[in-house]
């Protein structure tokens, strides 16, 4: 797992994270086995863990070491994004280790302890250690308070630990509130790091890139320019077997509280001083606490839920039919807010954001829609077929940036018509974007916060979302809408109140 030679003045040389180990709690849930595990991996493999580094799996099953280092191994196989390489994994599977025990078992929590204390003398993890959170969140309290219990919580002046927790991070500004106190009982707070996969994105970054490092686009970011703003997250299944967890939490709790306000805050903020974690932050809780929900909730929100019938030739259950979903839920599959940001940049652009399952195709992207030319010295049929200027930066699934404008169409006639500019990763760059998890955990064992939001920003966008989740719960059912659609016909109304449309992506 050494890190190939490069040259030292190469800024490209990315950080190697130093001696330490990862305990991971709810090791054989789908999270842990698709990405925490093919994660390290892939870090390993590209010589980013010292071969020092740890991992420790913490669940019920009654495993050995070398039965968790099965799983682990299955797991990479199945899911790593680079191809599997002997000597890495015997490197890494020597810091592979496995404690059982239930999260109120104190018996097990000790052993742990002891387990991490001879981690730091057999395989030199020098008393760093991450605990990642990979467990519903009402396991959160129990977990923590072990952790302070049992010692794994506390370091010495010379080592760190630190402790992951995966979103959602509460349901309500309230239930926030009283997870971090918990969180703050145990952990300082720079020592908690809120995972937001998204974040880890390339493109979600390149956001900050595009904004920042080009004199082309900043000039002209600000209302002055901008018509509207549409950030979209589009899955086109439906809830699988995770009704357990998403009945009762719903679209806007799951995606738009986190996934999307973070999205907003980082297309909309002001250009930061640094790049430093502090200031970052900064900025993204200025654009947070200046953005304004819609006074009429009615006009300016739209929910719904995906109903039964044909999607992509195949036959599919509705929400209300899924395993697990009692036939009189409420809770919302499709969620779409107009928000305002009451700044000098921003005054009089609406944001629109939209997530939802069963919807077209699976899509994120962030639209910026600027307004059409003051005068166009042209006749009216020569631009009925040009639109609005756009520039649409897509995270997933094709990472890339598109550009919209009008052209000529060849021939004799003066025709304009929409074209497309096209940037995209793949063709680009030769090498392959790390997975968002790859980015993540080491910046965890590096202790690198800049992409993890802090208490202030979950309390922000709780703020925003609480009105509208309240309001909603007083109007009973959410709107049906038919699978492979793009939502409730009350989203695309909400839409032509404003004069606008929705983008097909």
């Amino acid at each position: 797992m050494t890190n190939p030679l490069r040259d030292p003045l190469d800024r490209r040389l990315p950080r190697i994270a130093g001696p330490s180990g990862l305990v991971i709690f709810g090791v054989t849930g789908d999270l842990a086995k698709k990405k925490l595990m093919p994660a390290v991996y892939d870090l390993a493999n590209r010589g980013l863990l010292p071969p020092s580094f740890a991992l420790t799996g913490f669940g019920r099953r009654s495993w050995s070491d070398e039965d968790f280092a099965q799983v682990v191994h299955d797991a990479v196989r199945e899911h790593a994004r680079t191809p599997f390489d002997e000597r890495t994994w015997k490197q890494l599977a020597t810091g592979f280790r496995f404690v059982q025990g239930e999260f109120d078992d104190d018996a097990a929590f000790d052993e742990l302890a002891r387990t991490v204390t001879a981690l730091d003398t057999e395989q030199g993890t020098g008393g760093n250690h991450a605990f990642y959170l990979s467990v519903p969140p009402d396991a959160f309290p129990l977990v923590l308070r072990q952790l302070a219990r049992s010692g794994l919580s506390g370091s010495e002046p010379e080592s760190w630990r630190r402790v992951v927790i995966e979103k959602p991070f509460g349901h309500d500004l309230t239930s926030a509130r009283e997870l971090d106190a918990v969180v703050s009982e145990v952990f300082p707070p720079d020592s908690v790091f809120r995972i937001d996969h998204y974040l880890g994105k390339e493109t979600v970054q390149n956001i900050l890139a595009l904004r920042f490092a080009n004199q082309l686009f900043e000039p002209i970011w600000n209302a002055n320019y901008v018509d509207h703003v549409q950030i979209t997250m589009a899955e086109s299944i439906g809830i699988g077997s995770r009704a357990g967890y998403y009945d009762g939490i719903g679209a806007a709790r799951d995606v738009i509280q986190n996934h999307l306000l973070q999205l907003l805050a980082l297309t909309a903020m002001e250009e930061p001083v640094s790049f430093e974690a502090d200031a970052l932050r900064a900025e993204k809780e200025k654009i947070l606490s200046a953005v304004q929900i819609p006074e009429d909730l009615d006009s300016h929100t739209a929910r719904g839920q995906y109903a039964g019938g044909w999607q992509g030739g195949e036959e599919v259950r509705g929400y209300l039919e899924e395993d697990g979903i009692p036939p009189t839920s409420e809770t919302e599959s499709y969620a779409a807010v107009r928000l305002d940001i009451d700044t000098r940049r921003w005054a009089g652009v609406p944001f629109y954001l939209r997530a939802g399952k069963r919807l077209g195709r699976r899509v994120t992207e962030i639209a910026v829609v600027f307004k059409r030319a003051p005068h166009l010295p042209f006749d009216l049929t020569s631009t009925q077929e040009l639109g609005a200027n756009a520039l649409v930066i897509r995270v997933q699934p094709d990472e890339g940036v598109t550009i919209r404008f009008g052209a000529k169409v060849p021939g004799t006639a003066m025709e304009v018509r929409d074209v497309t500019m096209d940037f995209g990763y793949g063709h680009a760059f030769t090498q392959d974007s790390p997975e968002a998890y790859e980015r993540l955990i080491l910046d965890v064992l590096l202790g690198d916060p800049p992409l993890f939001p802090r208490q202030k920003e979950v309390e922000l966008s709780w703020q925003i979302l609480d009105p509208i989740l309240e309001h909603w719960a007083r109007r009973g059912q959410p709107e049906p809408y038919a699978p492979g659609s793009w939502g409730p016909s009350s989203a695309d109304a909400m839409l032509a109140r404003d004069g606008r449309t929705w983008r097909r992506p």
